[in-house]
């Protein structure tokens, strides 16, 4: 008689503990989290441009409150240089119940949100006051 399927030890599946077993799940899951984070991150990135972003930081009056380069004002926040993520970004944008209205996909593109971060990202930072003479 020859042994069936579950006969044979040899081919068997591994039956792992309720320890291992979630250990491996929190590792997949920490691996699938990263590698989302990575992809969504760079794939805006890739998407969009910072001139964009300067023309819609422009055209949707963000420099009324913010300033032309992002440095803040009487009204509105330092955004630049050094933004915050874009995903802080938007969501604050969308859900905002400060001072700042919130403004719709329908008012502002996610793909314009994302030009204006690129915008933001490519502001330099402001020289150092010790290295301008006039100051010294």
């Amino acid at each position: 008689m020859t042994p069936s399927f579950n006969q044979t030890p040899a081919l068997q599946p591994i039956q792992a503990s309720p320890v291992r077993q979630l250990k491996a799940f929190k590792v997949s899951a920490v691996v699938v989290l990263t590698a989302s984070l990575w992809f969504l991150s760079t794939h805006s990135a890739w998407a969009a441009s910072a001139e964009k972003g300067k023309e819609a930081f422009m055209k949707h009056g963000c420099w009324q409150c913010h300033g032309t380069q992002g440095q803040g004002g009487a009204a509105g926040l330092k955004l630049a240089p050094a933004p915050k993520p874009l995903a802080y970004i938007s969501a604050f944008i969308r859900n905002t119940n400060g001072p700042m209205p919130p403004y719709t996909e329908k008012i502002l593109p996610e793909s314009d949100v994302a030009d204006i971060h690129a915008y933001l990202q490519s502001l330099p930072p402001a020289p150092d006051p010790k290295t301008i003479p006039i100051l010294n």
